[in-house]
């Protein structure tokens, strides 16, 4: 790190000479994980005024990296009482930095998940009788659906030329449709 490590105890907290040993050694396993920390302040945080056993601790992190910004964390909790003790607060403090951070990785590199489209296709035969019928799906191919893969009991209203958006599966007998959506009049 450029910056050195600042780190405070706060809210009449007494220092802790093992508490800072673990904050070290967090912030050696994030610079290990991302290479490009600039500086990082941690404060740690009492409740004054309360009793010994039951208090809860609050976490603020701190940390600088080049491009996007800070990031910051606070692990303030409620009433949880795996915080009533400052090493696990510390602990899903750094957890939580650890997550951001990969997820800023992740956005920089380009590797979000995008969801894409569901297929779509047009209903080109009906066996109401037997509850089945066939979609013609984008690319040409003829994709089987039962009455229960149509979602709110729509398969009375599905019709011949009906548009519908679905979910492919690999059935016995070739393309089945898991789930088939109605996408309105046609």
């Amino acid at each position: 790190m450029q910056i050195p490590l600042q780190i405070t105890f706060e809210g009449g907290l007494q220092p802790s000479d093992a508490l800072r040993a673990r904050i070290e050694r967090e912030v050696e396993k994030l610079e290990r994980f991302h290479d490009g920390i600039i500086g990082c302040r941690v404060a740690v945080i009492g409740r004054p005024g309360r009793r010994r056993h039951g208090d809860l601790y609050a976490v603020h992190l701190q940390i600088s990296t080049p491009g996007e910004g800070d990031v910051v964390i606070d692990r303030n909790p409620p009433a949880d009482h795996a915080h009533e003790d400052a090493f696990v607060t510390v602990r899903d403090a750094f957890n939580a930095a650890r997550r951001r951070l990969q997820d800023r990785r992740r956005r920089v590199q380009g590797q979000v998940k995008r969801h894409e489209a569901p297929p779509q296709g047009r209903v080109i035969r009906m066996f109401p009788d037997e509850g089945y019928g066939f979609i013609e799906s984008a690319d040409g191919r003829e994709v089987y659906f039962h009455r229960n893969a149509v979602v709110n009991g729509g398969f009375e209203r599905l019709a011949v030329g009906a548009a519908v958006r679905f979910a492919e599966t690999e059935g016995e007998k070739g393309a089945q449709a898991s789930t088939v959506h109605a996408n309105g009049k046609s």
